[in-house]
């Protein structure tokens, strides 16, 4: 007998399930392995199946499609990446918002330029054939949380943005569905104005940008030295948010 008090233990798991968690781990830490090799595009249960040791068909009772391996692979890194942002925002003082700013962007740097594999599935040319189901839009927004959440807090300080230029249109059509995310979720304060969502948005696209021409190539040439300008701009868009 149960009560609120006494809450029923947790059930057992049987050898079974153990065993299908196991196998079906080594079977997505293979599929990470080939995207470094083969890349998104070029991943194959096949290959997959040959690397842990199994037949094709017995992959198929652990992943039952390409697909569904695409979709455990972005789960599980999208929430890699965010967990490597928060815990680095977390660590800088909470009334240093520049500083907050700066610890994610370096961590999100961090994580992308040691798992460039898991980038490119992540944030690289989409997989023909594939699209990413609705249950992937939660870990993929972890990282623009993080950054919204040091812009909401600027708000509140009494900081703004930086204002648009002269003769650019209104910017609220434009990212209405970025504000009502936000204020959906509680994110930010209701009165946040039209510009900080611009700016946080700019700023997201922004920072993967920059880590893409690196990851790319598309520096070569550019800069001497890619984290120095991947901080160079990061202060920059801090500024830009209000930050600064």
């Amino acid at each position: 007998m149960t009560d609120e008090h006494h809450p029923a233990p947790p059930r057992a798991r049987t050898a079974r399930s153990l065993a299908r968690e196991t196998l079906t781990r080594e079977i997505v830490a293979a599929a990470r392995a080939r995207l470094r090799t083969d890349g998104p595009a070029g991943l194959s249960l096949r290959a997959v199946a040959r690397d842990v040791g199994m037949v094709s068909s017995a992959v198929y009772r652990y992943v039952p499609s390409r697909d569904a391996l695409l979709t455990l692979l972005l789960v599980e890194t999208y929430d890699e990446l965010g967990d490597a942002v928060e815990q680095a925002e977390a660590r800088a003082p909470r009334d240093d918002l520049t500083g907050r700013w700066l610890a994610a962007a370096r961590g999100l740097r961090q994580w992308c330029t040691t798992h460039p594999g898991e980038f490119a599935l992540l944030y690289g040319t989409p997989v023909p054939g594939y699209a990413a189901p609705p249950d992937t839009v939660e870990p993929a927004t972890r990282v623009v949380r993080v950054l919204v959440g040091i812009a909401a807090d600027a708000q509140r300080a009494g900081l703004h943005p930086r204002p648009a230029p002269d003769g650019v249109p209104p910017a609220g059509p434009v990212v209405a569905p970025a504000r009502a995310y936000t204020l959906e979720r509680g994110l930010m304060p209701d009165d946040t104005p039209d510009e900080t969502v611009v700016r946080t948005l700019l700023a997201w696209s922004a920072l993967f940008g920059a880590i893409s021409f690196e990851l790319f190539g598309h520096l070569e040439g550019s800069v001497t030295d890619p984290e120095a300008w991947y901080d160079q701009a990061a202060a920059r868009l801090a500024a830009d948010a209000g930050l600064a």
